[in-house]
């Protein structure tokens, strides 16, 4: 449904207003005297966003900051739902009431746009710019976009970086907040542009206890938006990823920028229910997504991050030129972990236990010196070493009824990546590789641009559609974080962009209380390839001397395959691993990864998350529920499952003496009778969580069950 009002205004002082399809949320917008843009967010008659002010500064051109008078407003309600090709739930509904300003700049005859849309959960918003002829090619020096807000909030926040995201979060005041004092913990591409410069998304916590995350949509052509904190005034600011001559964003017009967004809540856990992100984005650009299929998986990749077992690269070599080394004349190391007979074995392990795909690192010549040397001419993503039999493992693969997962890491050298990646494509279908993930370790290439940058947003999208036209599932790694686009390109299946489950194998790790906030910060945006499952905890497994550890009990494991969404989800841990914990790694098995429902039960940024969620075309439900570094119950209302009908929950839990540091791999499993009237009250150790699945119960199985 569209309706539309139209009206011709040539007054500053006159304020517009806005309110969401359900009233909760109001919009205010003027011009003030000095022809600036101003907007406010009022949330149940409580002020989110003090009066802010819009506009974007120039490079060699006047501002788009002042001098505006309003020339024109329409307004529009829009009301649909639409199916996603997979994710949290099977129907998304997509309300909103629209506010279109047109602004006149008279004393430079230009006019720009901004367009308001209110959701029920909160406001996206973005710049609209004409073809004009005083308006047609620009450079953004700055975007200038502020929120100001009612005080000095609780944050959840990593320091803004222009390269990197890989951060565990500080939870301060923004009158706390200082980039320069946190450390890179194990990041080896990261460095703070200022003290009082934070990332998006971003989430804040008032004193009232309302939920405000800050971040934006659909970022296509344009560099990354982080923020300036006014640390007296509480006035947060828009600032750009720059590029190497340190422009922000190269406009044509007609163009629009990126949408910035304010979700808004009382509850935390209906904050994670925004689909306002997605809403925001375009409707999807392949026809036909039949080739697109979520799934388990497991990889060659654990083992080049624990101690001792498995390298990516073939020898020792400490210089490789790719034209000129004889691949064959090296002296292979017995570790190098893609050899054809490891790859075989992991695809049995695979074809075993019901898991569509094998990702193979390490299989490409040129690992020998890839990192740390901004070296361009790296990889060629088609010459396997000598010990990758890439036509026997293909064969292989196939009589086991799997796919193997290509591997491009890049290396960050991206030129190479874009001369090659045609090559690349050929050499993936003529081998049967259906998707692939792609990585972006180091300094990029173009030297001196950003991996949040226009240029590097520019490229990840250009892979994305250039895989898409050739059938080709995407999960990329060190990318610019998810905006959404997943709707759009929805084989941009996940990313990682945010700091994973490895930093737990060799580095200071990721503290507890990390799975509880990237909910609320990372995947706001979209899926991330967080790589759970790991059931060894302690590197000391691997070497008596390597005090490094996962920071989670083997229970919080299992549940994080429901916390942390993701339709392509790792088994992360080494095969031989699970196979001496096969009753826990029994839930990894059953566990779905396409949904037609999810319910988030209970949440606190920081502290603990409970989630059910309902397989794709089944009547199964799985729970997850994690906790921080402190013990407690979570509480498990069913008040989702059918009416009149016992289900058997397999619960996979903490054992009693479970810790995430002490005792970590004490887990325990029950089955029990639950109902749509059952509450569960459920012990989550230090550091843990617990993971159940939920099928309904037929008479037989009921017998020697206890109901709850």
């Amino acid at each position: 449904m569209l309706l539309m009002l139209v009206m011709a205004i040539s007054l500053s002082g006159i304020t517009e207003n806005l309110q969401s399809p359900n009233k909760n949320f109001r919009l205010d917008f003027s011009v003030n005297s000095a022809g600036e843009p101003v907007y406010s967010l009022i949330y149940k008659d409580k002020t989110i966003i003090k009066p802010s002010k819009l506009g974007l500064e120039l490079k060699n051109d006047p501002s788009l900051l002042t001098g505006f008078n309003i020339q024109k407003v329409e307004t529009s309600t829009f009301d649909e739902t639409w199916k996603p090709v997979w994710g949290e739930v099977s129907e998304i509904r997509s309300n909103y009431n629209e506010l279109l300003v047109i602004l006149e700049q008279k004393a430079e005859e230009r006019t720009i746009k901004i367009r308001f849309r209110l959701f029920n959960d909160g406001l996206g918003f973005r710049y609209e710019f004409d073809k004009q002829p005083r308006l047609n090619y620009f450079k953004i020096a700055n975007e200038m976009t502020q929120f100001a807000l009612t005080g000095d909030h609780k944050t959840f926040w990593i320091p803004g970086d222009y390269d990197t995201n890989e951060y565990f979060y500080a939870t301060t005041k923004l009158s706390e907040v200082d980039a320069g004092k946190v450390d890179g913990n194990g990041i080896g591409t990261h460095g703070y542009f200022a003290k009082n410069g934070i990332q998006t998304p971003l989430l804040m916590k008032t004193a009232e206890g309302i939920y405000i995350s800050i971040f934006e949509a659909a970022l296509v052509d344009y560099s990354t938006m982080q923020l300036l904190i006014d640390q007296t005034n509480f006035v947060l600011t828009s600032t750009l990823v720059p590029d190497a001559v340190g422009t922000k964003a190269y406009m044509q017009t007609p163009q629009h920028t990126p949408w910035r967004t304010v979700i808004v809540s009382d509850n935390a856990a209906e904050l994670l229910e925004s689909k306002t992100i997605l809403n925001l984005n375009e409707p999807s650009k392949i026809a036909d997504p039949s080739f697109i299929h979520p799934q388990k998986f497991i990889g060659i990749w654990w083992g080049m991050h624990v101690p001792n077992i498995m390298s990516w690269n073939y020898s020792h070599s400490p210089n490789i030129k790719l034209k000129d080394t004889d691949w064959s004349s090296l002296v292979p190391l017995p570790q190098h972990g893609a050899k054809t007979e490891n790859v075989k074995r992991y695809i049995d392990f695979a074809a075993k236990n019901g898991f569509a795909g094998v990702l193979v690192e390490g299989w490409n010549v040129g690992w020998e010196d890839w990192a740390g040397n901004w070296k361009e001419d790296v990889f060629d993503f088609i010459t396997p070493y000598p010990d990758f039999d890439v036509k026997a493992i293909h064969e292989y693969a196939v009589s086991k009824g799997v796919k193997i997962i290509m591997h491009h890491e890049t290396s960050a050298s991206v030129t190479n990546y874009e001369r090659r990646i045609d090559k690349a494509i050929e050499f993936m279908k003529a081998n049967g590789y259906d998707a692939v993930k792609t990585g972006y370790v180091g300094w990029i290439i173009p030297r001196g641009e950003k991996h949040d940058g226009q240029w590097m947003v520019n490229h990840y999208i250009r892979v994305a559609e250039k895989l898409a036209e050739n059938r080709i599932m995407l999960d990329a790694h060190e990318p610019v974080r998810p905006t959404g686009l997943h709707r759009t390109y929805p084989n941009w299946m996940a990313c990682e962009a945010a700091r994973g489950n490895e930093f737990n194998a060799w580095s200071v790790g990721n503290p507890p209380e990390h799975e509880t906030i990237l909910p609320f910060t990372r995947l706001m945006g979209g899926p991330m390839d967080y790589t759970p499952g790991i059931f060894e905890i302690k590197m000391n497994y691997y070497d008596a001397k390597n005090t490094n550890q996962v920071h989670t009990t083997l229970a919080k494991q299992l549940a994080l395959y429901i916390t942390m969404y993701s339709p392509l989800q790792m088994a992360a841990d080494l095969p031989e691993n699970y196979e001496k914990r096969m009753d826990a790694f029994q839930f990894i098995k059953d566990v779905a990864v396409d949904w037609d429902d999810t319910k988030y039960l209970e949440a606190e940024p920081g502290d603990y998350i409970t989630i059910a969620r309902k397989a794709k075309g089944t009547s199964d439900w799985f729970v997850g529920a994690i906790t921080d570094e402190n013990a407690r119950i979570a509480i498990v209302p069913f008040s989702f499952l059918d009416a009149n009908q016992w289900y058997i929950a397999t619960i996979y839990g903490d054992a009693a003496t479970a810790d995430w540091k002490e005792n970590p791999m004490s887990y325990q499993i029950q089955k029990v009778l639950v109902n749509s009237k059952t509450i569960l009250k459920q012990k989550l150790a230090p550091g843990g969580g617990a993971a159940i699945s939920l099928k309904k119960a037929v008479k037989e199985e009921m017998k020697g069950l206890k109901k709850i």
